[in-house]
């Protein structure tokens, strides 16, 4: 809506595993030009600025920094965690690995936030990269580990689960973990951007509650000096 108000920016973070398609959900969300062919590079850092309309008469902005992909133990820089108002953690369900860094990168927010409250949004990106089929073991359906290293253990192939099983089955453990920590969790394909509205919009909620003020204390407040008034 043209007439709604701007109020003001909020900083938010967005982080997870090289490849699993921050950018691209950056990119479809606030310009709606990507495609499966697009050509999108190794982000390095950018930023982008969205407004958002949470239907309560303002457009509420997002100052999201777009990171570059960790890999391995590598951990997210010191000075993404001390300014945020909050995370967007992203991984993609086919890949074990991205998902094993959300406890990871969960530890290293709570380590640095003090006691400022910060919001923690897991985001699954379903079309990150292309299905495959490849060899997992039964203790996968365990919680992502707390640390950044890969931890997919392979068993030699005598067990091979489809990409769709495999898939279902780090969602479930993605929402198990998530349950657990009490943050949310949602599943997007950057191809479709409708898809996409619901974290975004429900984070800005988050970030901008409605303020409601009480009329009960100065009805009351009034009839107290009203009292006095009449006694003096």
């Amino acid at each position: 809506m043209l007439t709604s108000k701007i109020s003001k920016v909020s900083k938010v973070v967005i982080c997870g595993a090289k490849g699993v398609g921050k950018t691209a959900i950056l990119e479809q969300l606030i310009y709606g030009n990507v495609t499966i062919d697009s050509e999108l590079h190794s982000t390095i850092e950018d930023t982008y600025v969205a407004s958002v309309d949470t239907g309560k008469g303002s457009r509420d902005m997002l100052r999201i920094y777009d990171t570059a992909g960790l890999q391995g133990n590598v951990q997210l820089p010191r000075h993404y965690l001390l300014y945020p108002d909050a995370f967007i953690v992203v991984y993609d369900p086919s890949d074990p690995a991205s998902l094993d860094m959300l406890a990871g990168i969960k530890s290293d927010i709570d380590k640095y936030k003090e006691k400022k409250e910060i919001i923690i949004i897991v985001i699954a990106n379903m079309r990150s990269r292309n299905p495959r089929t490849v060899g997992t073991s039964p203790n996968n359906e365990g919680s992502p580990n707390g640390n950044h290293q890969q931890q997919h253990h392979l068993n030699g192939g005598s067990n091979q689960m489809s990409s769709s099983d495999m898939i279902e089955s780090n969602l479930n453990r993605a929402n198990n973990w998530c349950a657990r920590e009490r943050i949310k969790h949602y599943t997007v394909n950057a191809m479709e951007r409708a898809s996409l509205y619901e974290p975004f919009v429900q984070l800005a909620i988050r970030l901008y509650p409605t303020q409601t003020k009480s009329s009960f204390q100065l009805r009351q407040l009034t009839g107290q000096k009203a009292s006095r008034v009449d006694n003096s």
